[in-house]
């Protein structure tokens, strides 16, 4: 590379072209054989990208599995009518499932069903982890081994969170405001 401005193009040009997100070590090893780069150089490298798309309708995020590009959260509703298939839509028993896995982890299928007080359906799991969202990290020494699930970078990734510390804080049950109606829902549930 002939200079700073060369090379800032091609780490723009690669993270604009690159199918998922790039790791600081996946962009050393693609540009070895050109130039090599210190992570602090790469670093410096991306902190001018995302100040130059800083006011842009894309941004340049940083996720659990490195660094992307995405389009701007003030513009998703607008952005999704390009296309015309709608958003998959969760039940609430998936969502229910996936929260408790995500704050809970590692987490087992028993102990999920305890605390939603129903059991949980294998399609649940499965679908989660055809999505690449939880995974099985071990498995629990009790009698029958029941297989331990947490979450993945591809989680992570998917709701554009660095790490788990970023999930919203769970409000606690006292301070949660429901009418009578929302809690007959509830217990018809």
């Amino acid at each position: 590379m002939n200079n700073n401005k060369q090379l800032k193009n091609l780490i723009e040009s690669m993270l604009f072209v690159a199918d998922g997100p790039l790791s600081i070590k996946a962009m050393q090893t693609t540009l070895e054989d050109d130039v090599a780069l210190s992570g602090k150089q790469l670093q410096a490298i991306i902190s001018e990208l995302q100040q130059d798309y800083a006011e842009r309708g894309i941004h340049l995020v940083e996720v659990a599995s490195g660094y992307r590009f995405q389009a701007a959260n003030e513009h998703s509703e607008q952005i999704a009518l390009l296309w015309k298939e709608r958003a998959p839509r969760y039940s609430r028993a998936m969502l229910e499932t996936l929260s408790l896995i995500a704050y809970r982890q590692p987490i087992t299928r028993g102990e999920i069903e305890d605390i939603r007080g129903v059991s949980v359906s294998s399609y649940i799991i499965k679908t989660l982890q055809e999505r690449n969202w939880v995974k099985v990290v071990g498995h629990k020494e009790v009698p029958g081994r029941p297989a331990l699930l947490a979450t993945t970078d591809e989680f992570l990734d998917y709701f554009s969170l660095k790490s788990l510390s970023e999930l919203p804080e769970l409000m606690p049950v006292s301070e949660i405001n429901l009418d009578s109606e929302q809690v007959e829902e509830l217990v018809e549930a």
